[in-house]
């Protein structure tokens, strides 16, 4: 499971990277940065995905019972539902500033192209949102 998190985190920094790659070396800034807006706006929604698979996967496990010792409990029962949240409302909230963001800044490039590269940093400053919901995700998993 460890491996899946960290290739899908990779996944999440190229992806980001490649977008603005395309984005800064693109001859149409305008198509560019919609396609941009809308990878990242996919890439939110996998972390919903992923937020969700891990709600599923704690209410899968069996409850402990009530004659257990008070230290022997669930290692997943509460993390894991802390840890979906965390990364799942990071993510919805990811999307809806990167929305925001990208459409004023398809509004701009409009009106001045030049200004791509300052527009790109407010989209990516609003794609951090739901790294950090997965950073915060690890750190409740790890424990």
């Amino acid at each position: 499971m460890n491996r899946v998190i960290v290739g899908l985190l990779t996944l999440f920094v190229l992806g980001t990277l490649a977008f603005g790659w395309y984005a800064r070396h693109s001859r149409r800034p305008r198509a560019a940065l919609r396609t941009m807006v809308l990878g990242l706006i996919g890439m939110n929604s996998l972390g919903i995905l992923l937020g969700a698979a891990a709600i599923a996967l704690s209410l899968i496990q069996p409850m402990p019972a009530f004659a257990q010792e008070p230290g022997a409990t669930s290692a997943l029962s509460g993390g894991t539902i802390g840890a979906g949240l965390a990364t799942g409302l990071a993510c919805i909230g990811a999307g809806i500033g990167v929305g925001i963001a990208g459409a004023a800044a398809i509004g701009a490039i409009t009106e001045k192209p030049e200004i791509l590269g300052r527009t790109l940093i407010f989209v990516g400053l609003g794609e951090g949102i739901a790294i950090y919901g997965l950073i915060i995700s690890f750190m409740i998993l790890s424990k």
